[in-house]
């Protein structure tokens, strides 16, 4: 299989049609929930779930997220009812996997150092979403379902005739530049700049440009799925509310009969590997579902941040707004963390995010204008990584801004930056280190940071 090819058809009319396609759709609301949705009224069974003939002719099928026995509050199913089930297929074949890497990340020596990178180039004509993944690193075991991946992606051409579907770990798209419309087994959802949106493990998924070209980042969880963190002392309401996430409602390929089927190629990822068949219908033909493993879409700008009312800067902790656990208690596999648009008021305090060495490692990204700990070099597209306990904080400018600026109300709103934050070292691909954007020099940022102690100015 050719990763850089995307389909037949004006580029063009691709989008427009995408475009039309995204205008209007309606959602579900509400993270975690049991919904049901039906394309067709009467295409799902009433009273249980495997009725001996399903309405209408359609095949019934589970699709499980977590194992059948995991406690109810944590497991994740759904049921579809389809034109065809998902084992009417051809046999898969081992395809290239491009610049798409997996756990374990062993290519290249873990690196201590801080990094920066600038956003991926752009990229060749024709390079769709799935061919414009590119792995910056990550941890864990994709055999293992443990660990994470962080990857980018660059894209100027919708996938046509192409489906998607990730045997390893549920997606997180978070898109920077460039609308995408996302057709999946459950419906469709459009995400934009500022949204985020998840693909569940295994959930088969296409993705088409709203705009010319598109770019942005993915975090690949291989562990537990992602959830919302527990408020704790914040109480019942906060962060990321639940009714702000949105599912779609159900929508199929596929004609009445078997004339209106077209071929498809559908590309697996499994254990880290590409493999691809070729169907001759499309597996986007789910008619009707019902479950709680379904895809959604959330919007970063509806996060509800919460912050320091007297002194000091809280840990970053409360800008989560997914995470995924580990086997102890508060120590997440993967946090995703937004830094939105908030009002600093702390009195006596130095505003900017605290230097600081964090058994956690941290990948940072930028969607819009700039991040308040750094003056320069950090750009939309582009990111950061700064693995478990090397020393990070402000740039010496904005330090040197923050320590003398007047402590008044002040409204941060240029900027919309996020982090991958991860138990492990994120180990970076040989690609990455070798990458022509990543950035000379960035500890340099550092330099310059004067020495200012003074044992005579002591209070």
């Amino acid at each position: 299989m050719n990763l850089g090819t995307g389909g037949a058809g004006s580029a063009t009319s691709d989008q427009e049609q995408a475009r039309k396609t995204a205008e209007g759709l309606s959602y579900l609301s509400g993270f975690g929930n049991q919904h049901s949705s039906e394309a067709v009224p009467g295409a799902l069974p009433l009273g249980r779930n495997a009725p001996q003939r399903a309405p209408m002719g359609l095949y019934a099928e589970q699709l499980s997220g977590t194992a059948f026995t995991e406690p109810r509050a944590s497991n994740r199913r759904s049921w579809l009812y389809r034109i065809r089930p998902s084992a009417a297929h051809p046999r898969f074949e081992r395809t290239g996997n491009g610049n798409l890497h997996s756990a374990p990340f062993t290519e290249a020596t873990p690196d201590p150092n801080r990094l920066r990178w600038d956003p991926l180039p752009e990229p060749q004509h024709g390079t769709d979403f799935l061919a414009g993944l590119w792995t910056l690193g990550g941890n864990g075991d994709v055999t293992q379902r443990s660990g994470m991946a962080v990857h980018l992606y660059a894209a100027n051409t919708s996938m046509t005739d192409r489906v998607f579907s990730d045997s390893d770990g549920e997606l997180l798209i978070v898109p920077e530049r460039g609308g995408l419309l996302l057709r999946t087994e459950f419906g469709m959802l459009k995400a934009e700049p500022g949204h985020v949106a998840l693909i569940p493990r295994g959930v088969r998924f296409r993705v088409e440009l709203l705009e010319a070209t598109a770019r942005g980042y993915v975090c690949e969880n291989y562990g537990a799925p992602f959830t919302l963190p527990e408020l704790g002392p914040i109480g019942a309401n906060g962060l990321a509310n639940p009714r702000d996430f949105l599912s779609p409602v159900a929508a199929y390929e596929g004609a009445e009969d078997a004339e209106g089927d077209r071929p498809v190629e559908v590309v697996n990822k499994f254990c880290g590997n590409l493999w691809a068949a070729r169907y001759d219908h499309s597996p986007l033909d789910v008619v009707a579902w019902h479950g709680n493993h379904v895809p959604y879409l959330y919007d970063l700008r509806r996060f509800n941040v919460l912050g320091s009312i007297s002194y000091d800067h809280p840990d970053p902790s409360i800008f989560t707004v997914l995470t995924s656990p580990s086997d102890t208690p508060g120590l997440a596999s993967v946090d995703f963390v937004v830094f939105a648009p908030r009002w600093l008021v702390g009195e006596d305090t130095f505003r900017p995010p605290y230097f600081h060495r964090n058994v956690m490692s941290e990948y940072m990204g930028l969607l819009e204008g700039a991040y308040d700990a750094k003056a320069e070099g950090f750009v939309p597209g582009g990111g950061s990584l700064h693995n478990m306990m090397s020393a990070h904080g402000p740039d010496r400018e904005t330090f040197e801004r923050a320590s003398a600026a007047e402590l008044k109300p002040q409204k941060v709103d240029d900027g919309l930056a996020f982090m991958f934050e991860t138990r492990w070292p994120v180990l970076p691909t040989a690609q990455a280190l070798e990458a022509e954007h990543l950035q000379p020099g960035y500890d340099d940022v550092w330099q310059g940071l004067q020495r200012h102690f003074r044992p005579d100015t002591r209070p």
